[in-house]
């Protein structure tokens, strides 16, 4: 049933469905993860920190391996205007988005027929996203599922050290329905060596780290975002018995008309992001009933 290529296609019904038992307590962002870490200082100031601390998911993966962004309209798959026809079809339009986009029209995206969204929170235990509560809410309020993904820098703090700083700054995950467990946004180092100083071994003791501390924290594995190039070159499958590709859900970078093979460990995809014109945009491989799953403890 899972496709490893083309879009759409069903993922083997998302390993990260798997058992989980926490449940946060409050459904939108508490007020001290959504208060704006930069409170009094000018729009412009804030803009200026953004500019300098924040890397867009993909920034990285796009400048490495150049391949040739899709070109889209933001169209998506229609007009959105016949929501239960979508609980059948395959291949749900969304995007993502970070403190670049400052505040979003998320009704424009809406019409656009895009159903979920992935906001950026934190990046490693020093950024917040100054726009994160009007993205995230936002999105939240005008009807998509949404959730939260963290830009990691392993080189600077702990895996856990990581997850505790996203889950407690807007990562959280509630059994709404309309939350997206968590993201770890894992990509070419934007200060320096490609694979932050570590070998393979090393990044994917930092990568269980995050995933267990999470998992921990929220009741739910994170979503890994990352490339098949960087993966395979930083991290791979080396036959460990730790296998989180197994309750996992992958969201893989490609900016084509193919996902194209995936990274090592995985057979199958949750999330395609295929396009970074006019905004980065993302499929899920399955149907709106199994995005909302996706959402939901079961």
């Amino acid at each position: 049933m899972a496709a490893t290529r083309g879009r759409p296609g069903c993922r083997a019904m998302l390993g990260a469905l798997g058992a989980v038992g926490v449940v946060l307590s409050s459904l939108l962002v508490a007020p001290s993860a959504s208060a704006a870490p930069l409170s009094g200082m000018s729009r412009e100031a804030v803009d200026a920190y953004v500019h300098r601390h924040s890397h867009p998911m993909g920034s990285q993966i796009a400048a490495h391996e150049r391949g040739t962004a899709q070109q889209d309209d933001g169209s998506g798959e229609g007009d959105g205007s016949d929501d239960e026809a979508q609980d059948d079809s395959r291949g749900i339009e969304g995007i993502d988005v970070s403190g670049w986009q400052k505040d979003v029209d998320w009704q424009h995206y809406w019409d656009k027929g895009k159903r979920f969204a992935y906001v950026k929170a934190t990046e490693g235990t020093g950024y917040r996203n100054p726009y994160f509560t009007q993205q995230y809410n936002g999105s939240y309020d005008v009807g998509m599922i949404r959730g939260a993904y963290h830009f990691a820098l392993p080189d600077r703090s702990s895996g856990a050290a990581q997850a505790t700083y996203f889950a407690e700054r807007g990562g959280g995950w509630s059994s709404d329905g309309k939350t997206l467990p968590g993201a770890l946004d894992l990509e070419y180092n934007p200060y320096g060596d490609t694979c932050y100083g570590k070998g393979k071994r090393a990044m994917r003791a930092w990568i269980s780290d995050f995933h267990d501390t999470y998992r921990e924290r929220t009741g739910r594995a994170p979503v890994i975002y990352t490339s098949t190039n960087w993966w395979n070159t930083c991290v791979g499958d080396d036959g460990d018995d730790h296998g989180f590709e197994e309750t996992v859900p992958l969201w893989v970078a490609r900016y084509a008309d193919e996902v194209g093979d995936l990274p090592a460990g995985w057979d199958s995809h949750t999330f395609w992001q295929y396009s970074n014109d006019p905004i980065d945009q993302n499929t899920f491989n399955g149907t709106r009933k199994q995005l909302k799953a996706l959402a939901t403890s079961e």
